[in-house]
């Protein structure tokens, strides 16, 4: 390593000092001979973020501990030493876990230990790599792995945002290439007041979830959120304040880059070809693809198949011409080609590959109530991307149960009861693929489009709801297409959604030198983009919503960043883009569906006595089980006495009441009045009393030695009682505690106080 003059004197100064003691240097950077380097993030709220590294993993490229409150995140940062040879592309791992331990837990798994990455983990991982992957430089094509290790875990601060700066900072001090740093800030939103870094007990009531990445000169590299219908302007602001808090972090980290930061690896310039190929290549190809480009009457098939052809074509003629040459290499060429000319066009033109300006959406179509035996479904069409989105309804015994750091995660819920799962078949873009495990991008795309839906539910609505989301063809925003379709799926299901959802993908193309993107020289923001100006596009930005606000956004970059103005004008076309949506779903279906199907699951509320809760529960649950297997209904006790009824259809339901009803017909019970006397026989002798009915369906009940005579007895049979005798009790209601029968016959013994009853003959039939 090597150390520049300013560099060594403060290496020495610091070798000087007592083992252990508290340094401040003049940037006042904090130190000491065993902790290593920190320094302390400020915000404008009074909170305190500590970044602090040289003491953990010192093998690592680069290393970073970022802690607020008790929560404690360390990131290493490794890269290997040389790219892999013909590697086209940089392959960037991130590893987040969120391990029991550093909350003092124990998995709860029959391992006992942590086993794969949960959805929770993956979505984290993913939030990470965008927020980097586009400082890096375009010639880095080294591996490189960062893993995030939970240190400590409190109850009060996630720790996503807090792997997301810690990243940045090992990144920042290693020695591998890369262009940052970022700083990241989770946003809130309380009665209209913006909560920088807000705790998991302000997130419950914060009508937004806004996750921010930021560079210096206040450019936006990621935008991840969710929001409880959030205004446009509550949006905007909260941008513009997250973006400002942001360079707080980044300001810290430069601080700990300058003094202690190791000198960056030079990056290996990738081989260039001849100037003369290069110039054969464009040559070769440029007018057929702009014949193909300014082709409107290409779909995505026809277009992709066309410059297939132009590719094969031009790799032939240039590589007879250069025989020397890789043919991967005049691939290569003519993919820039393809890109530069593709992006020229929307330029020149201000008209996109399909003939549409860059404000104008696709041609939608929309059909629900597809199948019958389906509660809700609906096919939603935009251009070539089609999605069709199926509702289920079930019992709240069907929520998906959440593990305790899942729980913890998600503020305390303890159970879902809304999924939305997503699928992407390969067929969707006409290939052939294995169809296995869920994917992270199937993954991501499903929690986005869960958090753009979940808003419009109802809190109290007494079923579990699953939404299926299956892309049956994809050419641009299957994950906004699923929310257009789950919408419309909910309402035909009868789901009470507070109004309709609908998303759309806003696209960007720029022109900017140097590197420099807080100086665009021009720029064009696209509404509702193709797969292919994604593709060669600079930015993906999924907006989804009501008409009255925003629900869930997601801002996906390939550049090094974008103004805070390129935001805004990106997040106004994007309403005004949803509007026009909501408009043509209107068409088909506009609220939820108010008549039934027949289809669709019931759900009652069941009133028992304390004393009628066993005679519907049958020995051993038997009669909830056959309830259950004959009808399909499922009882669930909420308390001691109601049950919540399910029953899949209405005539299940029915039948699922004769049945309840001849069971508490047959074990019915007479209103016995308290003080009542009554004829009681008797059924059992046993050592502590005799076993007695007061009418043929009841269950015999004890009478105790100690209430059968005003003398102390041992046994009943010192009075001459026998089975099938009739005696006379006094009825005294039930215990509070245990429900059984009080009942005497001594209180008897003397004069008669009331008229006998007897539920034997008559009345008992009764």
């Amino acid at each position: 390593m090597i150390y520049t003059r300013k560099a060594l004197k403060l290496l020495n100064h610091r070798i000087k000092c007592v083992a252990g003691a508290r340094l401040i240097d003049r940037r006042g950077i904090q130190s000491s001979a065993s902790d290593g380097p920190s320094v302390e993030v400020n915000f404008s709220n009074g909170r305190h973020m500590t970044m602090s590294s040289g003491k953990l993993a010192r093998f690592a490229n680069g290393t970073a501990v970022c802690q607020m409150g008790d929560t404690a995140v360390m990131v290493t940062a490794v890269a290997k030493a040389k790219p892999t040879p013909g590697q086209n592309f940089m392959p960037l791992v991130v590893d987040y876990r969120l391990k029991n331990a550093a909350s003092g837990r124990i998995p709860m798994n029959f391992m006992r230990r942590e086993l794969g990455p949960s959805e929770k983990e993956i979505l984290s991982a993913r939030l990470i790599d965008r927020s980097l992957r586009p400082l890096f430089a375009k010639e880095y094509r080294n591996e490189t792995q960062l893993v995030c290790n939970m240190l400590a875990m409190d109850a009060v601060h996630a720790p996503d945002v807090l792997a997301m700066n810690a990243a940045s900072m090992a990144l920042s001090l290693s020695d591998i290439p890369w262009n940052g740093p970022i700083g990241a800030v989770r946003v809130g939103l309380a009665d209209g007041e913006v909560l920088i870094n807000p705790t998991r007990r302000e997130l419950q009531s914060s009508q937004l979830d806004l996750v921010i990445s930021a560079t210096k000169q206040n450019l936006v590299v990621m935008l991840e959120g969710k929001g409880n219908v959030v205004l446009m302007q509550d949006l905007l602001k909260a941008i513009k304040q997250g973006t400002r808090e942001a360079q707080f972090i980044i300001h810290e980290i430069e601080r700990l880059q300058k003094a202690y930061g190791r000198q960056k690896r030079a990056v290996e310039a990738l081989s260039e070809p001849e100037q003369e190929l290069v110039e054969a290549v464009r040559s070769m190809c440029e007018m057929r693809l702009r014949e193909i480009f300014q082709d409107a009457q290409h779909d995505k098939i026809s277009r992709d198949t066309a410059v297939n052809e132009v590719r094969a074509n031009v790799i032939n003629k240039v590589w007879s011409s250069y025989p020397d040459t890789d043919p991967a290499t005049i691939g290569e060429e003519f993919n820039k080609a393809c890109r530069e000319i593709f992006r020229e066009l929307i330029f020149e033109r201000d008209t996109r590959c399909d003939g549409r300006d860059s404000d104008s959406l696709r041609n939608i179509s929309c059909q629900v109530d597809m199948y019958k035996p389906l509660h809700g479904s609906a096919l939603f069409q935009r251009g070539q991307t089609q999605v069709f989105c199926t509702v289920s309804l079930d019992s709240p015994e069907s929520a998906m149960k959440l593990d305790n750091l899942a729980a913890l995660e998600s503020g305390g819920l303890k159970a879902k009861n809304f999924m939305l799962h997503y699928e992407f078949p390969p067929y969707a873009t006409g290939e052939v693929g294995r169809i296995g495990p869920l994917g992270r991008r199937e993954l991501g795309h499903g929690a986005l489009a869960e958090r753009g839906l979940l808003p419009t539910l109802p809190h109290d609505y007494p079923f579990t709801v699953r939404l299926t989301s299956e892309v049956l063809e994809s050419n641009g925003s299957s994950s906004m297409a699923s929310v257009c379709g789950g919408s419309l799926a909910l309402m035909d299901a009868g789901v009470p959604i507070t109004a309709p959802a609908a998303g759309v993908a806003i696209g960007l193309v720029t022109k900017y030198e140097n590197n420099d993107t807080k100086h665009l020289q021009d720029y064009r923001i696209l509404t509702d983009i193709l797969g292919i100006e994604d593709y060669m596009g600079d930015m993906d930005m999924k907006v989804a919503g009501t008409r009255k606000g925003f629900t869930a956004i997601q801002a996906d970059l390939k550049i090094p960043g974008i103004p805070l103005k390129v935001v805004m004008e990106s997040l106004q076309k994007a309403t005004d883009a949803k509007s026009k949506i909501l408009d043509i779903m209107a068409e088909t279906i506009k609220e939820p569906r108010k008549y039934r199907k027949d289809c669709w699951p019931v759900s009652e509320n069941l009133s028992v006595e304390p004393q009628q809760r066993a005679q519907l529960i049958g020995p051993s649950g038997l009669h909830m089980k056959r309830i259950y297997l004959e009808t399909g209904t499922s009882l669930t006790a909420e308390d001691e006495n109601n049950f919540t009824m399910f029953a899949p259809s209405q005539a299940a339901m029915d039948e699922a009441k004769e049945l309840i009803e001849g069971y508490m017909h047959k074990e019915r019970v007479p209103d016995l009045e308290f003080g009542g006397i009554y004829n009681a026989k008797i059924t059992e002798l046993r050592d502590t009393g005799v076993m007695v009915v007061l009418y043929p369906s009841m269950p015999p009940a004890l009478l105790h030695n100690s209430q059968l005579d005003q003398r102390k007895i041992a046994h009943p049979s010192a009075l001459g009682l026998e089975v099938g005798q009739e005696i006379q009790v006094k009825y005294f209601g039930r215990d509070p505690v245990s429900g059984f029968m009080r009942m005497s016959r001594k209180v008897l013994q003397g004069p008669a106080v009331g008229i006998t009853r007897s539920f034997n003959k008559a009345e008992g039939s009764s």
